[in-house]
């Protein structure tokens, strides 16, 4: 039974999530096993001007939230920024959009999901990967299924995991540095970070491939935006999400990586361990490495109670704009009594039991691998496309002038736009990401091709009646 505190929207769905719950939400979708686990390879191959990388991509995808805010803060009923798409761009862009975004976020979970099981098999080596899979769903699934507010605390507690993890990583690199300690590898200081320092250390490859390479860390920041259909005052909350997590999220990335320098100089820094698990070794701490397999864990659980949020979310959406009559429209753009879209999101998650089955042969792990891949690629079109639709919503009749607006839209827009199309462009000339991006090419050939010839039927059968 909801509270007589809690708003309902038309549709059914509540708005149960307070401030705190979509700010925690935003920080911990988007710093994730990126952070904790691949930076070492990113550093290693940058040096210290992975932070450059970061502070650009940062300022981008603030950009890019500033446009999606802008458009939520006209309309906060929408529950997703793929609604504007339909809306601005036409009902079939925003068909493909919303299909590629739920497969995308499908596939994610599942790769998340298979990584649980390998965190819990650390602990537990015996333990079969199918029964950890199945469980951490199971869970998952109900927490989404229960209330969007269980689903913002559980989401709350997870983030703060993750924060007090990067928080007493950087306390104890300070401690170090201040107290000049001396570690196998040399004193810790700050002048580790500016020590030889060249833009690009190991060739400008390396250092242009780091930008597509850190573009897939900020993956998920968009959830924010998700949540403010079911957000308690949505046009505050926007404002206050979009204008403060950009910034703490850089803040986490760009301290932590900077005092992780600080300890390890960046020559030194071992590419394959996680640099935090290397920062509390050097500092005496043993159990480093199942303290970060445990917030490693709770990070890839948090992805996927937000992946379920989400393609929940976009399924229902695609469901909406549909024949509402159709076996489709009729099971799952519906919102049931406790205002979730729960057979949306029964759905979604149903697809992410085809997980244990992806262990059975390296065949099957191996296309699976490259599937991932390919949906990280068509984010980049996704997002193009949000930002197209915004410059639709500016001269649109729904444009408000005293509304949260992108700054400097015309050219802001444009420069989101290009770096999207030119970060799609360098993945051709990475090896390890060309095929990807080739399959996310036809996966966009392929859709409009079957797009085309469902409306040549449908018309042909319209003239035959």
């Amino acid at each position: 039974m909801k509270s007589k505190s809690v708003q309902q929207n038309d549709d059914g769905t509540l708005r149960a999530l307070s401030n705190r719950h979509v700010q925690m939400i935003a920080i911990g979708g988007t710093i994730g096993t990126g952070l904790f686990l691949g930076s070492g390879s990113t550093i290693s191959k940058t040096g210290p001007s992975v932070i450059l990388v970061y502070l650009v991509l940062g300022g981008v995808f603030y950009l890019m939230m500033r446009a999606m805010g802008e458009m939520f803060y006209a309309d906060p009923s929408q529950h997703t920024f793929v609604s504007f798409i339909s809306k601005y761009l036409g009902h079939t862009v925003g068909h493909f959009t919303g299909w590629t975004y739920w497969i995308g976020l499908v596939f994610v979970c599942m790769a998340e999901l298979t990584a649980i099981a390998g965190y819990v098999q650390y602990w537990f080596p015996k333990l079969p990967a199918w029964t950890i899979e199945l469980g951490f769903l199971a869970i998952l699934m109900g927490v989404n299924l229960i209330a969007a507010r269980l689903f913002g605390e559980t989401e709350f507690w997870f983030a703060m995991i993750k924060i007090f993890a990067i928080l007493a990583m950087i306390a104890t690199g300070i401690f170090m540095v201040l107290v000049d300690f001396k570690t196998p590898l040399g004193h810790a200081s700050f002048n580790n970070i500016f020590h030889n320092f060249t833009l690009t250390p190991k060739g400008g490859y390396n250092f242009i491939s780091a930008f597509p390479m850190d573009f897939f860390a900020f993956l998920g920041i968009e959830f924010i935006s998700i949540t403010v259909g079911e957000a308690k005052n949505p046009r505050t909350i926007i404002k206050k999400a979009v204008n403060e997590t950009i910034m703490r999220i850089l803040l986490f990335y760009i301290c932590s990586l900077g005092i992780i320098m600080c300890i390890i100089p960046w020559t030194s820094l071992s590419a394959s361990s996680s640099p935090f698990v290397q920062v509390f070794d050097l500092a005496g701490f043993p159990a480093a490495a199942s303290v970060i397999n445990f917030v490693v864990l709770t990070s890839a659980a948090s992805s996927i109670n937000s992946g379920i949020f989400s393609a929940g979310r976009h399924f229902y959406q695609i469901a909406t704009e549909v024949d509402p009559d159709s076996l489709m429209g009729r099971t799952f753009g519906k919102i049931s009594s406790n205002g979730v879209p729960a057979a949306a999101i029964l759905l979604s998650a149903g697809c992410m039991l085809i997980t244990p089955l992806l262990s059975l042969t390296a065949t099957l792990a191996s296309a699976f691998s490259f599937i991932v891949s390919v949906c990280c690629d068509m984010y980049l079109i996704v997002y193009s496309l949000a930002m197209v639709a915004h410059r639709r919503y500016r001269v649109s009749d729904d444009f408000l002038p005293d509304g949260f607006k992108m700054p400097f839209y015309k050219v802001t827009n444009t420069a989101t736009i290009a770096f999207f199309v030119v970060i799609f462009i360098s993945l051709f000339f990475i090896p390890q990401d060309a095929i990807a991006a080739t399959g996310a090419i036809c996966w966009t050939l392929l859709f409009g091709v079957v797009n085309w010839w469902h409306g040549r039927k449908t018309s042909q059968a319209r003239s035959v009646e």
